[in-house]
Formats: structure tokens, sequence, C-alpha cells
């Protein structure tokens, strides 16, 4: 009961703090497993919890494995339908239970469920796609041979910015893997090279290549055209929203770049304003109540939001 309140909370969330998500292929967004979305993986968590929010059916996440390691963390994670997988670089005695993983998601998979990997392994903030890593091959030509009739879905992620509010993120959806034409090989070898070689050129086509120095690029890729009367109608609330959140927002940066300036920033900010949002509604409606009026102070649980949602519409689209 409480995972599908956290999801409709989030979803509003998103919603709020990006301006627009355009999506190629909206039917992917109700469709039902087994299921796999092959991802790139350009911003951390934000990338899961924004395809989570958008599907209709619950989504399986995997994730890296050393956020795991607290047993607390754990039980959290899992609630929260994450499962760890883990990297070289996180042990090599860590890899073996990979395969456990991979066993609960073909679990998943079984009960026709959606998992979602991110086939690079490393999240990056970047216009590029990586290297592939052998994981998503590897999952998806062993529940093919345990006779799994699993769908593989290329999915490319594209933000106009990772460091502020106010996104506009393109995500779009390839055709799914030739199953036989991977299974057509005799060896695990060719078929991870075949599957991968589809994968690849799959999501090529999908995530944007530019060059971050390239601001013409970025904007003739990312800018979206906003109505004149839109503008002029939202610009007092845009400024009331940037007034009443200002505390909140820019002391949750802050705090966030000293201790995660990296490329996990925006996701792990994204994390402290969910969380701590409710509570500063919650705040001003106490100080509202009791210095002004109980009705009044009602209505800070539509108008911040709404505020806030007029802010990110008119603010500026691309990094400075």
């Amino acid at each position: 009961m409480l995972f599908p309140l956290l999801k409709a909370y989030a979803r509003l969330a998103i919603k709020i703090y990006c301006r627009s998500i355009i999506i190629n292929n909206q039917e992917w967004l109700h469709a039902k497993g087994p299921l796999l979305l092959a991802s790139n993986h350009p911003n951390s968590f934000l990338d899961g919890i924004i395809l989570t929010t958008l599907f209709k059916a619950d989504i399986y996440t995997l994730a890296r494995g050393d956020a795991f390691r607290n047993r607390k963390h754990e039980r959290l994670l899992r609630w929260l339908h994450l499962l760890p997988v883990y990297r070289t670089s996180e042990g090599v005695e860590n890899l073996e239970h990979n395969y456990t993983t991979f066993d609960s998601c073909k679990e998943i998979f079984e009960q026709d469920g959606i998992v979602m990997i991110f086939s690079e392994g490393r999240c990056i903030n970047e216009w590029h796609l990586r290297p592939l890593k052998k994981g998503t091959a590897r999952l998806a030509i062993s529940a093919w041979q345990q006779g799994i009739d699993l769908t593989v879905v290329p999915v490319g992620f594209n933000y106009n910015t990772f460091r502020n509010f106010g996104k506009n993120v393109f995500i779009n959806f390839g055709e799914p893997i030739d199953k036989d034409k991977v299974l057509e090989h005799a060896s695990d070898g060719k078929m991870f090279l075949s599957f991968n070689e589809q994968l690849k050129a799959a999501l090529e086509s999908l995530v944007y290549e530019i060059d971050k120095n390239d601001k013409v690029a970025l904007r003739q890729k990312f800018h979206i055209h906003q109505p004149l009367l839109k503008n002029l109608l939202l610009a007092i609330p845009a400024l009331a929203g940037f007034l009443l959140h200002a505390p909140i927002y820019f002391s949750a940066k802050g705090i966030n770049k000293k201790h995660f300036n990296n490329d996990h920033f925006e996701s792990t900010l994204v994390g402290m304003l969910v969380l701590a949002y409710p509570l500063y509604l919650l705040l001003f409606f106490l100080l509202i109540g009791i210095f002004w009026s109980w009705p009044a102070a009602l209505s800070v649980w539509l108008v911040f939001p709404f505020c806030a949602w007029a802010c990110v519409q008119l603010k500026n689209q691309l990094d400075n």
C-alpha cells in the first residue's frame, strides 16, 4: 500500500521538477512483462525514478551494489524495487552475487514483470553513449535459454541539463532486440557479441551525441518553444515560486554540492528535495495557520506546488 502512494508522490514531484518529458513511443508506458528495459545511464538514479513514475506497471531497477552494503539500506532499497548489481571496481568477490540478482530478475520475468538495467554500467553526465557491458546480454540470453519469452527494449535518456531543475527530458524507445538473430549462434561469446551489436546500434540512434561546449547543438536538440501568452500568465506565479522555494532549493543544493559534487549530484539533490518538501510545506502551513488563519493555511498545499511548477516552466532551459 505504501509503495503505490510513494510512486504517486514521486510522479507529482517529477512533473514539478521537470519542465517537459517528451516520449517518442508512449505505448511502451502501458507495456507488461516479461520486459527488460536496456538503457543508457547519464543521470544516476534519476533515470530510474523518471521511468518508474511514467510506467503504469511497477519496474524493478538494477542499482550499484555498494549501496546495499548496509543491512538497513538494503531492506529499504529492495522495498523500493531496487536490486544490486556489482562491478569489478566494487570487489571481484562480490561478482558472484550478480547471479543471485539475475535469478531474481528471471523470477520477475516469469511473473510478467519489468526490469530496467543500465547497459553502460556506470553513470556519467554527458551526451554520449559509452561502451556497453556484458550484463544486459548475459541476463537476456540466460532468460531466453530458460524458455522465458522476454522482450528487450533499448531506451535512450537525454537531458538538457545535469545540474539544474527545469528539465527537458527526451526518452526514446527503440525496436526490441531480435532474439532469433542472437540465439542462432552456437557459442556464448558470439551470442553476447550479436546482442551487444544490436543494442549498441539501437542506442546510438536514441542517445544524442553532443559536445558539452556546443551550445548551438544543445539548444537545437533541447529547447522547447514557450508561447508568449503562457509566459505572461505564469510570470507572477513563477516569481512567487522562486521566492517561496529559494530557501529549500539553495540550501539543499549547497549541502549536496559539498558532499556529492559528482555525476550523482542531481539525483541526490532530487532525493533530498522530495524528502524535505512535505516538511517544508508543513512548516509554512503551521506558520500561516498560527499567525493568520487555518483556512488560508490550507492553500499552501496547492499554491506552493503550482508556483514551483510555474517557476520551472519559465526558467532558462540551458545551463549558462
